[in-house]
């Protein structure tokens, strides 16, 4: 018997999964890590923190499924995108990771729009400059931590500062480093035009492989550390939602998938590369070789329910333990007690910022219409109301751009409540489904692990042979027509609050 293994380097913590061939799930283990904000807008983990969980994780699942080392033939990485993480002449850390969420570089992505140009930046890589890309951040670094900034020698992704560490090997693979803002995203290598531009040297880059590709093997040392086998393989893998799409089957055109973890992603399937002009949805290259993918996200999706339960729901939280349930559970039944429009209260879910549709790093939260006869029951539900809401703008962009969705796929922690999923097919007027696996992006990793290790001919006969359908739901053509009335409101208020969200952010 032969297994795969999947890595999925998250913002929480990692998780390590063990499959089997036909994709079943034989062991797991997930490891928690902080996540720092020096400042407002800012977001920091250390990469050592990752590397230690990924140890963890793979000891124990080594260990708990009793599988012969021998009998793991690859290993797959997936994680958090867009981080820069930064490893001097030695391969040592020298500062922690700017990640995804950070928002500090809006200054820098005005000077790489200036130096090269927004239309053709758009046009090469096909994204404007983002506050939370690697771009923007390494100019930040150069500009505020010079001494830092000379002691680098490697620029790396999350995950692939994992692939580091267990192979010695620098490199990424497609989808990961379209997330940087300086792949050609055409032509799947790095651009020298717009490293040229923004006097970055491509050396300190890691060579561009296909998702698929094997880049490295285990090293000695990482054996005996982690119970795997030493020259056991490691592939490209991809980022979090390209690999997320494999691990939900959405590898050919039509189909597409919506996620709910921290961030909010609508996701679809292209063999067509086709860039939004505006740039407010990004375009990346897939983990399918020769094809790319669409997505529009939205920052704070998960984070935004968390933020709530975290802030405002301590007597929920006591509950919940002392019942010994979930209590994303309990707060769901809660919002289900709540009519569609909580009682006319809106949320806005930009708790660090906004990518799709405004692209805006100063937009803030907001609940609208708060009144004396709102409960707890209604701002819950206001809160999952406006994420679903901030993911049909991004499906509405996606559909703009003459995408057809044909399959629609939740996944996501947010993707396991029934009652989320409803709302999603209501806003969506769309069938969402679920499958019998929901590992999204470690199962991702390990079927393209599954290709490289030579299991399987291609990522889609793989995913043809592991996926498989679970539950579907229907739009419920009433509540569709009343969610429409609000989510047009919803579309106001940020066309109303934008020059308050500038003024704010000067203060």
């Amino acid at each position: 018997m032969k297994y795969l293994l999947g890595i999925d380097i998250g913002t929480s913590g990692t998780k390590t999964i063990l499959f089997d061939t036909d994709g079943n799930v034989v062991a797991s283990s997930t490891k928690e890590y902080p996540l720092y904000t020096p400042q407002n807008g800012w977001a920091e983990q250390d990469p050592i923190d990752w590397w230690e969980a990924t140890k963890d994780t793979i000891q124990e699942v080594v260990t708990l499924s009793e599988v012969e080392n021998e009998q793991i033939v690859g290993i797959g990485l997936s994680g958090q995108m867009h981080g820069l993480v930064m490893l001097d002449e030695k391969g040592q850390v020298i500062r922690n990771a700017i990640i995804w969420c950070d928002q500090r570089t809006a200054r820098q992505c005005e000077e790489i729009n200036r130096l090269v140009g927004k239309e053709r930046h758009i046009e090469i890589a096909a994204n404007p400059p983002l506050t939370g890309f690697m771009a923007s951040k390494i100019l930040w670094v150069r500009e505020n931590e010079s001494e830092n900034y000379n002691r680098c020698k490697h620029m790396l992704l999350p995950k692939d500062f994992i692939r580091y560490k267990l192979t010695g090997i620098f490199a990424t693979e497609v989808s990961d480093a379209s997330g940087t803002g300086l792949l050609d995203v055409r032509k799947r290598c790095w651009s020298d035009e717009i490293l040229e531009k923004l006097s970055i040297d491509k050396e300190f880059l890691p060579k561009v492989y296909e998702s698929q590709e094997v880049t490295g093997t285990v090293m000695e040392e990482v054996a005996a550390l982690t119970h795997l086998k030493a020259g056991t393989i490691v592939v490209g893998g991809a980022g979090d939602n390209a690999a997320a799409a494999v691990g939900t089957g959405v590898v050919s055109d039509g189909k597409a998938f919506v996620t709910i973890g921290t961030s909010g992603v609508v996701f679809a399937h292209t063999s067509q590369i086709n860039i939004d002009p505006k740039g407010r949805v990004h375009t990346f290259c897939a983990a399918v070789p020769g094809a790319w993918h669409v997505m529009g996200v939205t920052q704070a999706a998960g984070l935004s329910l968390r933020w709530l339960k975290d802030q405002m729901c301590e007597e929920i939280k006591f509950q919940a333990d002392e019942k010994g349930e979930d209590v994303y559970e309990i707060m769901t039944q809660m919002a289900n007690q709540s009519p569609i429009g909580a009682h006319k209260l809106l949320y806005l879910p930009y708790l660090n910022g906004e990518r799709t549709p405004h692209l805006d790093p100063n937009c803030r939260g907001v609940f609208f219409g708060i009144s004396s006869v709102h409960t707890k029951k209604d701002f819950i539900r206001a809160v999952m109301e406006g994420v679903t809401y901030s993911l049909k703008d991004c499906l509405g962009i996606i559909l703009e751009m003459g995408y057809s969705v044909d399959e629609m796929i939740a996944c996501g922690g947010g993707g396991k409540s029934r009652f989320w999923r409803q709302m999603l097919s209501d806003n969506f007027d769309c069938n969402v489904q679920t499958l019998t696996a929901d590992e999204g992006p470690a199962l991702g990793a390990a079927i393209l692990a599954g290709v490289g290790a030579g299991l399987f001919s291609s990522v889609e006969e793989a995913c043809n042979k592991i996926i498989h359908k679970k539950s579907q739901q229907e739009p419920i053509v009433a509540n569709t027509e009343v969610y429409e009335k609000y989510y047009k409101a919803y579309q106001g208020l940020y066309r109303t609050l934008k020059e308050n969200f500038k003024d704010l952010a000067k203060l």
